[in-house]
Parts: structure tokens; sequence; C-alpha cells
């Protein structure tokens, strides 16, 4: 098998993992959403720094700490997935997986927004176009639900500042997120701890096959990420961009088909925009792509 072939069978299942999550995370019930996102941090970190050890990143994870302006990002990274988890956990076992979906479809957009207000990009008139019929779709989407679509919006922002966060960070994705749960764990853990003095706890009270879930939770967090970096390295960022539409797609036809969620006319309208949206804003990028490289070819002929 091919390098970049192996890449993209990584890059597949890693999108594939986290669009099964829909399914893993209502098995930890009864454990609430905070509970579930506390066990995951700390499993997580446990899960990281083996991985860390038995990579030997500890020097690149000693390095984080040497620089303030890296720390304090990855600071802001770590409270933004915090958030994105936390809302993503509470979205799926209150059955609103078609709503989280929603939040990574339209992440995209969001990125490409931040991008322009936060780091001076500037958009090509398609883009434009892709974004308003976005902000359309969300319209529409808040008239039908009768509210706005927070979780999705919360999912999108979070997932978009973690993003620009790490981005202008610039550290590997292993000792990254090592450094993230590092700095939550020990609130998780408190948490959790209190939570068992009160009697709030189900870590030990719904048997060895809870207790498993809940450990495991570090290891499916850990595994599809080693994919994606494994991917990272073996793909075009072209292909990637594509990949990541896999997700939310399938978050999306397990709510509508394997849980049964809803979609009445009004949402399927909603959730036709943003697939327009995404439709004009990926077709005008892989354009943009190839002419850029025919120029770039030009350029090496002459």
């Amino acid at each position: 098998m091919s390098e970049e072939r192996r890449g993209f069978t990584l890059g597949v299942l890693a999108y594939l993992i986290w669009g099964a999550f829909p399914l893993y995370w209502p098995l930890l019930e009864p454990s609430g959403a905070v509970e579930i996102l506390a066990h995951r941090m700390v499993w997580s970190l446990v899960v990281m720094g083996v991985l860390v050890v038995a990579l030997r990143r500890t020097a690149a994870l000693r390095a984080i700490l040497r620089d303030r302006r890296t720390t304090l990002l990855l600071i802001v990274a770590a409270a933004t997935i915090t958030s994105n988890w936390g809302t993503y956990i509470y979205g799926v076992n209150s059955d609103r997986v078609v709503e989280t979906s929603l939040g990574y479809f339209i992440n995209p957009l969001v990125t490409v927004l931040m991008g322009v207000l936060f780091l001076g990009e500037r958009l090509r008139p398609v883009q434009w176009t892709a974004l308003a019929i976005g902000f359309v779709a969300v319209a529409v989407l808040t008239v039908d639900y009768g509210r706005p679509p927070v979780i999705a919006l919360v999912l999108a922002f979070s997932f978009g500042t973690y993003g620009l966060a790490k981005k202008s960070a610039g550290v590997g994705a292993i000792e990254s997120l090592t450094f993230e749960t590092a700095v939550i764990a020990p609130f998780a853990l408190a948490y959790l701890m209190w939570l068992g003095t009160t009697g709030g706890a189900h870590f030990t009270s719904e048997g060895p096959g809870h207790i498993a879930l809940l450990v495991a939770s570090g290891v499916i967090t850990a595994v599809p990420l080693l994919c994606f970096g494994a991917a990272a390295t073996r793909v075009s960022m072209t292909t990637l961009g594509l990949l990541q539409y896999l997700a939310p797609i399938l978050q999306f036809a397990l709510g509508v088909t394997v849980l049964g969620e809803e979609m009445p006319p009004g949402r399927w309208l909603g959730f036709g925009l943003v697939w327009l949206a995404l439709a004009v804003f990926t077709v005008e990028a892989l354009r943009h792509h190839r002419r850029q490289l025919a120029l770039a070819a030009e350029a090496c002929a002459i």
C-alpha cells in the first residue's frame, strides 16, 4: 500500500470514528454530560501521557512550558475544546444529534469567517456567497427550531476558536492535546472527587462494564487523533478538507435513521442551504487550488 493510500485510509478511519461518537456517549448513561466530560479529560490525560513518553515527545512538551505565548494559546485551546466536548456530549445525550452534526457542517464556514476577522485573510467573491448562504441557513433553522441552534453554534465557534488557537501555537498534535488535557484534568478530577463524596458519581455503581466504557473514553479520544495526525503527513490538505465532511454526514445519518430524530420540512430546507453553501465553498476552493497549481507549473516552465 502506498503512503498516500495509507494516509487516506487513516484519515477516513479518523473521521468515521468521530462520526460514530453519537453511538458511544449514550452508553455511558446514567452518568451525566459533565461527569462523562470529566472522565474523558482525566483518562485522555492518562492515555496522552503514555503516548508522550512512548513516542519520546517529553522534550517538545517541556518546550511548550518555556514559551509563554504558546502556553497562553494552548490554555485558550484547552478552554474551548472543553466547551466543545461538553456541548457535544450534552447534545448527543439529549437526543439532538442532528443539531450537533449541523455544528460541524457549518464549522468550515465559521473557520473562514474567523480567518477574516482575526487573521486579516481576504475572501474571494464566491466564498462570500457561500458565507451569505450559510447565514440564511442559520436564520431558516432558527425559525424552524423556534430558537437559534445554540448547540450547533457553540460547537462551530468553539471548534473554530480551538483551531485558530492551535494554528497560532504551531505545536504538534500529541503534545498539544497532552498539555490541554493537563490544564483541565485537575479541575475534572476535583469535580469527580466531589461527585463521589456527595453520592452523585456513577463510576463504580453501574458495574465493571460502565467503568470500562468510561476509562475507554480516553482511548477513543486518542485513536482518531493519531489516525488524523498520520493522515495529515501523507495526504494533501485538499483531501483532508474533503474528508472532514465524513463525520457530520455520518452523525446526521445516525440522528435521522438509527436515533429517529424529527426532520420537518423547514429543517430540511435549512440543512439543504447549509449543504449548498458547503458545495459552493468546496467547489470554489478546489478550482482555486487547481488554478494555483497551474500557475505554479507555468512559472516553473518559464
